[in-house]
């Protein structure tokens, strides 16, 4: 995958595809062009995910959207056995902690179960799973 901050171009891929929506489309516009964005209060500066439309701490509705530093920690994970279309099992079910405070689940990209460790720093690398959505996952940090 390209640095953040470079476009990405598309393929396809046999996972199940999100579909963004109106409110989500800005996080999905930023993976597209390699970037990962989260809303921010505009009033307390909080980030928040998943998309919202008031303050998870302030209760303020003046949301927008920010470049986040792409950087984040490994908070938990699970090996999943199970069988699931479009995915190579075992996979990885991972919730991460961005350096912005955000908690989301992902995948773990160039690292297989066994090397991964709780709070080992991750950053984020993005995939196309259809011509028109990229999503972000995360990897070791070099």
């Amino acid at each position: 995958m390209p640095p953040e901050g470079e476009a990405v171009a598309a393929v396809r891929s046999d996972r199940p595809v999100p579909v963004p929506d109106e409110e989500s489309a800005p996080f999905f516009e930023g993976a597209a062009r390699g970037e990962l964005v989260l809303q921010r209060c505009r009033s307390c500066g909080a980030f928040m995910w998943p998309v919202r439309s008031r303050c998870v701490e302030c209760f303020s509705g003046e949301i927008g959207w920010e470049r986040a530093s792409g950087r984040a920690e490994l908070y938990s994970f699970a090996v999943v056995h199970q069988r699931y279309p479009g995915f190579e099992e075992p996979y990885v079910l991972a919730t991460v902690e961005t350096a912005e405070g955000v908690r989301f689940n992902t995948s773990i990209a160039g690292a297989d179960a066994d090397e991964l460790q709780i709070g080992m720093p991750l950053e984020v690398v993005f995939e196309p799973v259809s011509d028109d959505v990229v999503v972000p996952k995360f990897k070791p940090s070099t």
